[in-house]
């Protein structure tokens, strides 16, 4: 969770709650027993794993649960909803899918105000759905990582509800708390502390959802039992979320501090201990920095360089071009997310331009990193026009032309191209931009050298772009033109007297290198063409 977008957000949905906070903020009042904390220790059990080494190299769709498949009509998506699917993601081409988070939740939406780690949110199913869940994706080759918030729980968990009730509780000291309000501080333009009787505890992103104290080794190795628990059961993962904020120094040291990267780096070693599984950082203004502690985090910014890019802009071209040279390795790549702060949906962000959409699918498809697919993405859903914030970007999948999600009543609004941009329509299309999705995606699983090969040799001039991908013999060149009109690229530092295959477009024809390995490629106005280099 970042952004002061999110944190507006988080105060609407802290106004729903109003009633909550007045009475001491959601249950558990000092007349009230205290409720259990599971505490129990977790011990390693890795199950193995049946995917292909690096199956995360082909690229991972982000699932949002609640809408991406209903399959009892109570409007809400859920598990057995998602396993009706997964032949659709396994013919899509990604490697694997991110749940956002499956855990029970206080919110019952988004998922991030966590109320028991060891638990799946009602809505979705239960463990027994997870299980399934995972063992059918694993039948179709598909990993399975799921959200982890480890900074921190609802405020209905049973840990904060004990914290609450005094100094004197053994759960205190599991959270941030102080007994006068301090000064000085302003996160996403509040102030991050929030009033309990007397006290004071820390919950910058809503008062529902107080920190954590990472400080405290208790705690952490609470969170390690738990990561267990999941991995223990056949997950291949997960997604972190806001590791820039676990650990606080003080008002003007409140992220990105250094014991975030060392609680990181423990967890890392942790995940590192079971066979084939992948994790992912979510840490906006150090994604090179969490790529370190992590092995793999979010390339913020370079999504809306993508974007720019696909409209013509030679700047963000040259910034593109020259990215994955100096990302950090482990960088994950992608077009928009679930977060309004990473940007629209790129169909509202490129006002509905297809070819601008596939210019830049393919470039961030094409390029080094593991690429994101957010749902829907792959048939260019727009956002819901009666909704605003994130909720407009998490809107059901469109499946039909009707919706398709549920046989009930959608539970929030459909996209608002539903009608003409839906799955049903676009694989009837040989044209269509999930036709165009799939034949990206299965281009990086066929070669070595897109999935996990070198970037070599990366020139924009103007709006061309042209790099190339080797992966020992294996050599792939991509040539992309982002301008409006036609223009011919002269390619340089190619193999002397190389045979340039055309890949894609299938059927084309290709060309040869000179001997001193160089070669003119006509590119039609916005086109992509890659090339088999021999």
């Amino acid at each position: 969770m970042h952004s002061s977008a999110r944190a507006v957000r988080l105060l609407a949905i802290a106004a729903a709650a109003a009633s909550l906070i007045a009475c001491g903020g959601g249950g558990g009042g000092s007349g009230a027993a205290l409720p259990s904390v599971d505490t129990s220790s977790v011990a390693a059990a890795d199950p193995g794993s049946v995917l292909a080494e690096g199956w995360q190299r082909r690229g991972i769709a982000q699932i949002f649960v609640r809408s991406y498949q209903d399959s009892d009509g109570d409007g809400k998506g859920d598990l057995q909803g998602l396993i009706s699917r997964l032949d659709y993601l396994k013919a899509l081409g990604v490697g694997g899918i991110w749940l956002m988070p499956i855990t029970a939740s206080q919110d019952q939406d988004h998922g991030y105000a966590v109320k028991d780690y060891r638990a799946v949110e009602s809505d979705y199913g239960s463990l027994a759905d997870l299980d399934a869940l995972v063992a059918a994706a694993h039948a179709r080759g598909l990993g399975v990582i799921v959200d982890y918030v480890m900074n921190h729980s609802a405020a209905e968990h049973p840990a904060f509800l004990n914290s609450r009730a005094g100094a004197s509780n053994n759960f205190r000291s599991w959270y941030v708390w102080q007994s006068s309000q301090p000064s000085g501080w302003s996160i996403y333009g509040s102030d991050p502390w929030r009033a309990y009787r007397s006290d004071w505890y820390y919950a910058p992103f809503w008062d529902q959802m107080p920190d954590f104290n990472l400080t405290n080794a208790a705690v952490v190795a609470w969170h390690h039992d738990n990561l267990r628990f999941w991995l223990n059961r056949g997950v291949d993962g997960f997604r972190f979320d806001a590791v820039g904020n676990l650990v606080e120094n003080g008002a003007s040291a409140w992220e990105n501090q250094p014991q975030n990267h060392v609680l990181m780096a423990a967890v890392r070693s942790l995940v590192g201990g079971y066979a084939k599984r992948y994790m992912v950082c979510e840490g906006p203004s150090d994604p090179a920095g969490y790529a370190a502690s992590c092995g793999s985090a979010f390339a913020f910014g370079h999504q809306s360089d993508l974007i720019a890019a696909a409209q013509g802009d030679t700047a963000a071209i040259a910034a593109v071009a020259a990215y994955p040279s100096t990302a950090p390795a482990g960088a994950a790549n992608f077009l928009s997310n679930h977060d309004s702060f990473a940007g629209e949906r790129p169909y509202d962000q490129l006002a509905g331009n297809l070819a601008q959409y596939k210019l830049a699918a393919a470039t961030y498809l094409l390029q080094p990193g593991i690429p994101f697919v957010y749902y829907g993405e792959e048939i260019g859903m727009a956002g819901a026009s009666s909704l605003s914030g994130d909720p407009k970007l998490r809107t059901p999948m469109s499946w039909t032309a009707a919706g398709g999600f549920t046989s009930g009543t959608p539970y929030r609004a459909k996209a608002a191209n539903v009608a003409s941009y839906n799955v049903a329509a676009e694989e009837a299309d040989a044209d269509s931009l999930l036709g165009f999705y799939k034949t990206m995606l299965a281009l990086r699983s066929a070669r070595p050298s897109i999935s996990a090969g070198d970037y070599l040799q990366p020139a924009a001039s103007g709006t061309l772009l042209s790099f190339q991908r080797t992966q020992g013999s294996e050599r792939t060149l991509v040539v992309l033109n982002y301008g409006s009109t036609s223009a011919t690229a002269t390619v340089t530092g190619l193999p002397a007297s190389a045979t340039l295959a055309s890949l894609y477009p299938s059927g084309s024809s290709g060309t040869t290198a000179s001997a001193a390995g160089q070669a003119s490629i006509t590119m039609a106005a916005r086109s992509v063409r890659v090339f088999d280099l021999r």
